[in-house]
């Protein structure tokens, strides 16, 4: 586990692994020395955006660097703006970058890993990383969410080019129980068949039912479940490495109770 750090700045190779060079000199262009400008009808741009940016993705290799380079057995980075909605050239939902691609493809071309898993418990579907991965057999993408809910996607029939990717849809008014159900009997079977080199986790908080954004009702002790049953997994299969990478969460009481039981559960390890 890493100490508190500031993240450093990515690169654009980083980026450019999975996002279009246009897509990224466009968000760099755009970016405003004061004010805010609409750069997609849900998403922003002011004069800090480009920084935050650069520093989650940043913060994201650098969580594989230290897990890779076995510093630390797991890492998370507390980065905003969240990534999952962003595509390799389309952005909405708050995301500029998808920091967990960029995270996954970094640890494939940078350590060689051939096979890396992606656990994502927003609220919301990440339709980005699914866009991203929908056509590599190499990179599992694996979701919990409630639908129907933005962005509309992560239907259970959307499975990828290769059936690489694993969507369980929640409904509104669904509590910690069914979340679980959900993962043992829907995705960790499937991430622990796939075995992964690596697995990142997309940890986002708005499920918690306190958050406005969505209508599920989990605590923070199911996101410290979620989080152990992975570390467990990642204990058999990859050398416990876990990257953990922060996405949605918007009340705020609800945000820092969980974020602070997924840490402390993986701080336990």
């Amino acid at each position: 586990m890493l100490a508190r750090d500031i993240a450093p700045f990515g690169t654009f190779q980083d980026i450019a692994r999975v996002h279009s060079s246009d897509y990224i000199n466009s968000i760099h262009n755009m970016n405003p020395e004061e004010g805010l400008i609409d750069f997609a009808p849900d998403t922003n741009l002011s004069p800090g955006s480009w920084e935050a940016a650069m520093r989650a993705v940043g913060g994201s290799t650098r969580c594989v660097d230290e897990v890779l380079s076995k510093r630390a057995s797991n890492a998370f980075a507390a980065c905003r703006p969240p990534g999952h909605h962003a595509e390799s050239a389309l952005t909405s939902g708050f995301c500029l970058f998808n920091n967990a691609a960029i995270a996954a493809r970094y640890a494939q071309d940078v350590y060689g890993l051939e096979r890396v898993a992606i656990m994502d418990f927003d609220v919301h579907h990440g339709n980005g990383t699914q866009e991203i991965f929908w056509n590599d057999p190499t990179v599992m993408y694996t979701s919990t969410h409630q639908m129907p809910l933005f962005p509309g996607t992560g239907a259970v029939n959307e499975t990828g080019e290769h059936n690489n990717i694993v969507n369980t849809p929640l409904t509104a008014g669904d509590d910690g129980a069914r979340f679980r159900e959900a993962l043992d009997y829907a995705i960790l079977p499937r991430i622990r068949e796939f075995s992964p080199e690596l697995i990142i986790i997309s940890a986002g908080f708005d499920a918690h039912e306190r958050d406005p954004l969505g209508g599920l009702r989990l605590t923070e002790f199911d996101f410290a479940w979620a989080t152990r049953k992975l570390i467990e997994i990642a204990d058999n299969c990859c050398q416990g490495r876990v990257v953990s990478l922060l996405e949605g969460g918007y009340d705020l009481e609800g945000l820092a109770r969980s974020a602070a039981a997924h840490v402390m559960t993986l701080m336990d390890y």
